[in-house]
C-alpha cells in the first residue's frame, strides 16, 4: 500500500473540518474522492500535501509518517499537488513554470527527460513553451499545473478539482491525460466534482460528506446506490 490514512482529524481554529478519515491508495491506482462543496475534500488533499497539519490520526506514504513533515519534505517523499485554481506564475513562461516543479535535487538532474515527458503528454505546451502562462486558456493553464507537478517525478499525484471551469471537450482531454499518467506508474488521488468523469477512470472511490467518509468502494458499486445517483448524478 502506498498511502495509508487512519483516524485522521483536521480542523481550523478548533472547528473540525474532517474527522475519523480512513483512506488508502495503492501503487498505480486512481482513487477518487467525491462530495459536495464544503465536505472537506480540499482539506484532506492539502493535509496529505503537508499544507495543513493533522490534529490526530496517522498519515503514511510507503511507511513514512507524513504528519509532521513540512510541505517541501512531503514533496521529497514523492508527493506532488495540483491545487485547485492552478496557481501559476502568470508573468513567467510555460517552461519557467514547469521548471519550478523540479527544484528537488533528485528531480533536477532529470530535468530534460521530465520536460520531454510533459511535452509528450501535452504537445500544445511545447508549442507555447515561451508564452507567458497568464495568457493561456484555462485548459492550457491546467495542463501547465499538471505538468509542473509531474516535473517533481511523484509517486503520488494529488489532483484538486482539475476539471473546474473547463469546457467539456477539454475536460475529456484532461481525464485522458490523467489515465496516461497512471499508465506510467503514478498513483493518483483525485478530488473532483465531475462525478461521472471521475468514476469512469477511478479504480476505487470514497464519498465525503460533512467531513466524514460515508461510503467507499468500486465506482460501479457506489453508482448503483440510489442515494449517490440522486445526489451526485441527478438521476
Amino acid at each position: 500500500m502506498l498511502l495509508e490514512i487512519d483516524s485522521l482529524n483536521v480542523g481550523y481554529g478548533g472547528a473540525p473540518a474532517i474527522w475519523d478519515i480512513a483512506l488508502k491508495v495503492d501503487d498505480r491506482e486512481i482513487v477518487a474522492v467525491i462530495g459536495p462543496n464544503g465536505a472537506g475534500k480540499s482539506t484532506l488533499i492539502n493535509t496529505i500535501a503537508g499544507l495543513l497539519k493533522p490534529e490526530r490520526g496517522t498519515l503514511r506514504l510507503a511507511g513514512v509518517d507524513l504528519g509532521k513533515l513540512a510541505p517541501h519534505l512531503v514533496c521529497r517523499q514523492g508527493v506532488a499537488l495540483v491545487p485547485e485554481g492552478r496557481r501559476l506564475f502568470g508573468g513567467m513562461t510555460v517552461e519557467e513554470n514547469l521548471e519550478i516543479g523540479c527544484y528537488r535535487p533528485e528531480a533536477r538532474k532529470d530535468r530534460a527527460r521530465s520536460l520531454d515527458r510533459v511535452y509528450q503528454l501535452f504537445p500544445v505546451l511545447h508549442e507555447r513553451r515561451q508564452q507567458l502562462a497568464g495568457t493561456l486558456s484555462g485548459g492550457q493553464q491546467q495542463m501547465v499545473a499538471i505538468g509542473r507537478a509531474m516535473m517533481a517525478e511523484p509517486r503520488l499525484l494529488l489532483l484538486d478539482e482539475p476539471s473546474l471551469g473547463l469546457a467539456p471537450a477539454i475536460v475529456g482531454e484532461m481525464f485522458r491525460a490523467i489515465e496516461r499518467i497512471q499508465s506510467e506508474g503514478v498513483a493518483i488521488l483525485l478530488v473532483e466534482q465531475n462525478v461521472a468523469q471521475a468514476m469512469e477512470i477511478a479504480d476505487r472511490a470514497y464519498v465525503l460528506e460533512e467531513g466524514r467518509i460515508v461510503a467507499a468502494g468500486l465506482p460501479t458499486e457506489l453508482l448503483a446506490q440510489s442515494r449517490i445517483k440522486e445526489a451526485y448524478l441527478g438521476l
